[in-house]
């Protein structure tokens, strides 16, 4: 079965990933922005989804409450609800679509998910499966723009 998209535990994943906003506290919209912009980043190199959930009590009272887009999706949840609540419900609700990814280093959090038929890495893991892939989207790059230069001497 095809992966149809990444469910990721933003704070748990910001709280492993402390090169993103130096020095900006791990609840910061700044924190936030910043691991938004990298997951984007992963989402054009792999194509997979993605959507990002937050515990709504770590957002200020002037973040949106959800941000859609049609590949990277950022929830946050509702009072008396929790991050992990949101991705459980994910798995379950996309699983007649394709398998899952539960992204977070809640141990218990990953079991559920895996016991729906979905997949689920720690965060460390993710993090540099991200850095690799963004590192050979790179190099790709690098290459494809060579060719393009050399082509365009010989001409």
């Amino acid at each position: 079965m095809a992966l149809v998209r990444i469910l990721v535990d933003g704070y748990s994943l910001l709280h492993n990933w402390p090169s993103l906003a130096k020095g900006s506290p791990r609840h910061s919209a700044a924190a936030r922005d910043g691991l938004i912009a990298r997951l984007t980043l992963y989402r054009d190199a792999v194509g997979t989804p993605i959507t990002i959930f937050f515990d709504g009590a770590g957002a200020t009272s002037t973040a949106p409450r959800m941000v859609s887009g049609a590949d990277i999706e950022v929830l946050f949840s509702k009072a008396g609800q929790t991050a992990d609540q949101m991705i459980e419900r994910a798995a379950y609700r996309f699983r007649e679509f394709g398998e899952v990814l539960a992204v977070t280093d809640d141990i218990a959090e990953r079991e559920t998910v895996t016991s729906m038929g979905g997949m689920a890495m720690n965060c460390d893991n993710f993090i540099q499966t991200v850095e690799n892939a963004l590192a050979e989207l790179q190099d790709d790059i690098k290459a494809h723009n060579r060719r393009e230069r050399q082509r365009f001497k010989k001409r």
